[in-house]
Order: C-alpha cells, then structure tokens, then sequence
C-alpha cells in the first residue's frame, strides 16, 4: 500500500501548517481516542504529556517516510522510539483513525480539507500495516 506523490505532498503541507499547534492535536488525539473507546483508557500512571509526545513523533516519522513507508518499520523498531501499545493486534484502528481524523479537523478547521482527509486516511492506512508487520516483543 501506497501513497501518491499528490497524498505525500499534501499530508506534509497540512502537518506544516498544524506544527505550531501540533502537541494540542495529540492531545485532542488522546480525548477522542478515550472517549470513543474508554477501555484504552490507562491507568494512573499514564502520562499524557510524554505520551503526547511519543505520538507526535510517530507522526513525524510517518510523514517523513510517507514515500517510502517500509523505511518506517526500522524506525518502529527502534528502542524508545515506538508509540503507546493500547492495541497491539489492530482492533481498535477505526477509533484511532477516527481521533486522528477529529484531531487534525478541530486544529487545523477549513484548512483540513477533503482531498487532506482522504490523503490521511491513506496514511493512516499505511502506518497501521506497517506498524502491525512489527514484532510486539518488549511492550
């Protein structure tokens, strides 16, 4: 699975434009996520603000690798490097895509467009297939 150049050049653009405000969406990404499924809801050792930031980070790579998403599975495996593991197995990707989604849409509004949903609806796609062909050993 793939992205267009059209998708990467797109997604990239809109991520420019939610940088300034990019630890705001991952915590709005966190809200949604929990209220659409409060069973991925941690403990009370979870911490909102590193987490945040795991996911921003995974973002990132995400977008940096969009052209070349194999080159992303190296960068899962890295130590440190890899995002919370609420759903190891995949069952929740709907939930994820959907806060995802509300996310960018509340942060970045009319600048969020159709085509931008669409393109990151793929990449959301993308990461979820690459993220599950990573061994879950350690989490």
């Amino acid at each position: 699975m793939h992205l267009t150049t059209g998708q990467v050049e797109l997604i990239r653009r809109t991520f420019s434009s939610l940088e300034p405000k990019a630890r705001v969406a991952a915590l709005a990404y966190f809200q949604k996520l929990f209220s659409l499924n409060p069973r991925l809801r941690p403990g009370t050792d979870f911490n909102l603000e590193a987490e945040s930031e795991k996911v921003l980070a995974v973002w990132r790579a995400a977008i940096e690798f969009a052209d070349e998403p194999r080159l992303l599975k190296p960068w899962l495996c890295t130590p440190g490097q890899r995002c919370f593991s609420y759903d190891p197995g995949g069952k929740c990707d709907r939930e994820s895509e959907e806060a995802l989604l509300w996310s960018l849409s509340t942060t970045l509004g009319c600048e969020f467009t159709p085509e931008a949903r669409a393109a990151w609806v793929r990449l959301h796609a993308v990461v979820g297939e690459v993220s599950r062909s990573v061994p879950r050993t350690g989490l």
